[in-house]
């Protein structure tokens, strides 16, 4: 029985650069298996995918989207994934649940660069994946130029896959329009037909050579990993239908080829092929869970969170890939009860009793587990889950009301519970809290997301530069003496300070050469306290680091001196002898390493320069093919749209991670100019 579900189930990705029409392909899939009636597009905002609000205001995907359909007697579920690489970890997320991916493109061989991240990702996961070339109508102006601008696509794929990629078909064109493919594997021609399933028509004479070259390149492809098929070719044999299906499906399943397909999306062209090539070559989720080395046991329940949601109308709900076992409403997973059992398609929710291995379904109301999480009765298995992807742009996020502020930390806690690639922090220094993502859009979703959910509407602002100061130059005995007197006891202390710069990074030290007990031991604590207190602003109005301070001689009085009366002593003698140190101001310096495609690589180091980098060098990036890793030292005032400028030379897919490095001297005249934007308030803004 649970065999028997298993292998009618394909669990399948939709992925794809931004606007190649990936929710246009589900449409069309799920008008194709009768799933819908109407197929809705992006533009009306009636669509299956791109449900959300933050989605339908934005005309792209922002978020995975589950749809579940039925076609010849299997059942399919449809992850529709956002295509913008700053949502690309709800993409990784959903892609190690599922048993294939369609990669989802338009035929423009320049744009193919923009591939290249999630092939790599697939190749490292080996996720098998075929391509769809949408829009395959814009490829082409006429029926000879048609087999060489699709060579062209062909050729460019080839270039970001480290798996041999295998056309499928073969395009025919007729009066600057495609009318039809050729299968190769059959050598059957079709016509396409709106609405209907493509006609089988003869094979069109003038492409007959060009089919039998692309044909013998597929075939030679398969042979690569197949014997019997290889000896076939030396023999000059033509191999059967059945045989090159069953490479197909072996190699496919196995990760070893990426087949191509064409159509065009929204006329529903070359989508039933598609569909009839995953019934018969992706791999099933039973063959999925045994590659990903998961034992089969109907009574141990393993299954993988994909997606977290919080609805308005259900609250929580989590989609999960079931890897194993039979899992029944009411059950307890990770120690927490599962409150309902759901299909999803779109935002409509199917309600089930059990679900079994190889679904992909959503659980109700699991508190306490996240994205990624494994799910087991014993918790006796962790199954790998994504990387998360390093947080590169950051706005500092205020409440509009006040009183806002005591229920932020709880809805921000939500938010990254649905988006893992959303980071938070309350800044030790500059005391803001600063929202950190993948860029400009997706903190504007996120903002989103807080108003509309959890009635949160913030204000934003660049966040401020952690600046510092230091010191250049010593000062000796600097006399501080606090005297009060108001009647009954007074209040007195007298310190005398030696303050010395120190090297960078080794901080604040505090000592004392008090003898003969001109200042008692009770109040060299003050004393500390009155320094520490002091730098926390200091003279151009920032933390100041990397200074020694001396506690070198004093007096007191047997009545009037306190703790309190020598912290304000030495506040006193630090306010005189820090102005005489010649200040500094020091910015925090990051140590980068931006990655890139090589032939984009001369644009890295121009960016890099003309943000006041210190470039360190650069090399190949280790596995990954045709891509440089620059290494570089570059100012934190300088980052916050480093990552904006680096997508727009790198056609997006360019990134970088980074960490701080160390404290440096900023120059001079751009010292000056912080300090005048700050009016020494400490509030260092955005970009210097």
């Amino acid at each position: 029985m649970n065999e028997k579900v298993i292998g009618a189930t394909r669990n399948v990705a939709i992925v794809g650069p931004y606007l190649s029409g990936k929710t246009a392909l589900l449409e069309s899939l799920l008008s194709v298996t009768g799933t819908i009636t109407r197929k809705g597009n992006v533009k009306d905002g009636n669509t299956i995918g791109d449900s959300s609000p933050e989605a339908r205001d934005r005309q792209m995907s922002v978020e995975v989207n589950a749809a579940t359909a039925e076609y010849q007697g299997v059942r399919f579920t449809f992850l529709d994934c956002p295509g913008s690489v700053e949502f690309a970890q709800e993409t990784y997320n959903a892609l190690i649940g599922v048993d294939a991916a369609i990669i989802v493109c338009e035929p423009v061989a320049d744009r193919t660069l923009t591939l290249a991240p999630l092939f790599k990702f697939l190749d490292d996961w080996e996720i098998p994946h075929l391509v769809f070339i949408n829009k395959i109508d814009r490829a082409y102006t006429d029926e000879t130029t048609c087999g060489t601008n699709f060579t062209e696509v062909i050729d460019a794929l080839k270039s970001v896959s480290s798996r041999p990629i295998v056309p499928h078909q073969y395009p025919i064109g007729k009066n600057e329009q495609i009318i039809g493919f050729i299968d190769l594997v059959t050598e059957q021609a079709y016509h396409y037909h709106p609405g209907a399933a493509a006609d089988p028509v003869p094979l069109p004479e003038h492409l007959k050579a060009q089919e039998s070259a692309a044909r013998q390149q597929m075939l030679e492809e398969l042979a690569n990993f197949d014997d019997h098929l290889l000896e076939e070719l030396l023999e000059e044999i033509n191999p059967d239908a059945e045989e090159i299906t069953r490479d197909l499906k072996m190699e496919l399943g196995a990760d070893l080829i990426v087949p191509v397909f064409i159509g065009i999306a929204e006329q529903d062209f070359g989508v039933r092929p598609l569909l009839e090539a995953l019934l018969r070559e992706a791999p099933t989720p039973e063959t999925t869970a045994e590659r990903r080395g998961i034992i089969q046991s109907e009574n141990k329940v393993l299954a993988q969170i994909l997606k977290t949601y919080y609805t308005p109308q259900g609250g929580k709900l989590s989609l999960v890939r079931m890897w194993r076992g039979t899992l029944a409403d009411g059950a307890i997973l990770n120690g927490v009860r599962v409150n309902g059992l759901y299909r999803l398609t779109g935002q409509q929710t199917q309600s089930l009793q059990s679900v079994s291995a190889g679904e992909i379904v959503a659980l109700g109301r699991l508190e306490g587990v996240k994205t990624g999480d494994t799910l087991a009765i014993d918790r006796s298995e962790e199954l790998p889950k994504a990387e998360i992807i390093p947080p590169v742009y950051a706005l500092a996020i205020v409440p509009e009301k006040r009183n806002d502020e005591v229920k932020l930390s709880s809805a921000l806690a939500k938010l990254l519970e649905e988006d893992p690639s959303l980071v938070w922090e309350q800044h030790g220094d500059t005391h803001e809290i600063i929202l950190w993502g993948q860029g400009e859009i997706h903190l504007k979703v996120a903002l989103d997301r807080l108003r509309r959910k959890y009635n949160l509407p913030m204000v934003t602002h660049l966040p401020q530069v952690p600046y510092k100061e230091t010191i250049r130059k010593p000062a000796s005995s600097i006399h501080g003496r606090y005297k009060h007197q108001s009647g009954g006891h007074g209040q007195f202390g007298d310190v005398y300070l030696d303050i010395q710069p120190q090297p960078r990074g080794e901080g604040f030290t505090f000592s004392d050469k008090i003898v003969g007990g001109v200042v008692p031991k009770q109040y060299i604590p003050g004393v500390e306290v009155g320094v520490r207190e002091y730098l926390d602003r200091g003279p151009l109005g920032f933390p100041v680091v990397d200074v020694a301070v001396t506690l070198t001689n004093g007096s007191y009085h047997s009545v009037d001196s306190s703790e309190q009366a020598f912290k304000q002593a030495a506040r006193l003698a630090m306010q005189e002898g820090m102005a005489k140190c010649e200040p500094a101001l020091l910015e925090p310096i990051a140590k980068v390493e931006i990655c890139a495609p090589n032939e984009c690589t001369s644009k890295v180091l121009q960016l890099v320069s003309g943000h006041r980098g210190q470039i360190l060098g650069y090399e190949g990036k280790p596995d990954w093919k045709g891509w440089d890793a620059v290494s570089a030292y570059l100012p934190i005032a300088e980052m916050q749209n480093l990552i904006v400028e680096l997508r727009s030379q790198t056609m997006g897919v360019g990134f970088f991670n980074w960490e701080f490095d160390r404290l440096q001297e900023v120059p001079e005249p751009l010292a000056k100019r912080v300090l005048l934007t700050t009016g020494g308030n400490g509030n260092g803004n955005g970009k210097s």
